[in-house]
């Protein structure tokens, strides 16, 4: 840090231990004044973990000076004598993660009024994601853009097979109908990959303000609007009904509507939306394949467990869209 002219030095280093897992750790750091939060593989991890270390490290640096909400990036290391491992140190947040926690924090919790603020930022951070300039911000290699959508049937029907333990109700009508179906446009941009609550930083207080969009494993130049399909798969159109307390792992009761969210992304990031049918059927699919891995690996894991129902669900849910949408 102090090579690199990075503030406090002289100051005593702390690290506090914030989460972690098979793919990377967390930690808080602090020196004087100043605070940073580091992100690294475990030592246990595979050696292409580093690589994708440098990934989140590019899309994070690229999003300075954008209109997204972000971490600022502070510095990246790749020499693995400093701790092993490639690293980079971003900025401190300070704000709340919809996960970990048992309902909405306050005023959030009772103020119905404000909570639907929280969707709609939710909405907003991603079609603010897909007006940036990635080729402007550095990123031309970043992914594949070219033949994003050809790909997809056949890089996940090849994974399913080599991961496949049982067979799914659904999966042959949703795959057939992947293959003879496209968007209506495809506008090539940065997407997250897996968005949705437990990805974001909002601020404390009202009114809801999106803070960060974090964890970007999946971070890709590829086709934006799967993020929305991704963030919306679940989402009832009916949230003053009682099974909204339900849909999803965090409370949906008061949000908006699906369509209201739609119709707010649209706005922001001037994409149509006219084909979401498509990639709702593509973003079920695909997440009953990538949950389904988890749960053929499951062993004593409760969460990966509960993966076994809700891989099916997902699977018949995709093939009953496919079945029954209008769009062509």
């Amino acid at each position: 840090m102090d090579d690199r002219g990075l503030p406090g030095k002289g100051a005593p280093l702390e690290a506090e231990f914030l989460s972690g897992g098979t793919q990377n750790e967390i930690y808080a750091i602090r020196r004087g004044d100043e605070r940073s939060v580091l992100r690294i593989p475990p030592a246990t991890a595979p050696a292409d973990r580093d690589k994708g270390i440098l990934r989140e490290w590019r899309i994070t640096e690229a999003l300075d000076g954008t209109d997204v909400p972000h971490t600022p990036a502070v510095a990246v290391c790749t020499d693995p004598a400093v701790l092993g491992r490639t690293f980079y140190l971003m900025g401190y947040v300070d704000g709340w993660s919809p996960m970990g926690r048992k309902g909405w924090p306050a005023p959030f919790d009772t103020d119905t009024a404000a909570r639907p603020g929280l969707a709609y930022q939710l909405a907003e951070g991603i079609a603010l994601l897909s007006k940036v300039d990635w080729r402007a911000q550095g990123l031309t290699d970043l992914g594949r853009p070219d033949g994003f959508h050809e790909r997809q049937v056949q890089r996940w029907t090849g994974f399913f097979e080599r991961i496949k333990g049982r067979d799914l109700e659904g999966l042959d009508v949703a795959t057939d109908w992947l293959r003879c179906h496209r968007p209506l446009d495809y506008i090539p941009g940065i997407m997250h990959g897996d968005y949705q609550f437990a990805n974001v930083m909002f601020d404390h207080g009202a009114p809801a303000q999106l803070a960060a969009i974090v964890d970007w494993e999946m971070g890709t130049v590829g086709d934006p609007k799967l993020d929305l399909a991704w963030m919306i798969q679940s989402w009832p159109e009916d949230t003053a009904a009682p099974e909204a307390e339900t849909a999803s792992y965090v409370d949906l009761r008061g949000m908006p509507s699906r369509s209201q969210l739609v119709a707010h992304y649209a706005e922001v990031s001037g994409r149509q939306v006219d084909d979401l049918d498509y990639y709702l059927i593509l973003a079920k699919w695909k997440l009953a394949i990538v949950l389904e891995q988890g749960f053929q690996r499951a062993g004593d894991d409760y969460k990966l467990q509960s993966f076994g129902p809700i891989v099916p669900e997902l699977m018949r849910s995709a093939a009953e869209l496919a079945e029954t949408s209008e769009y062509r």
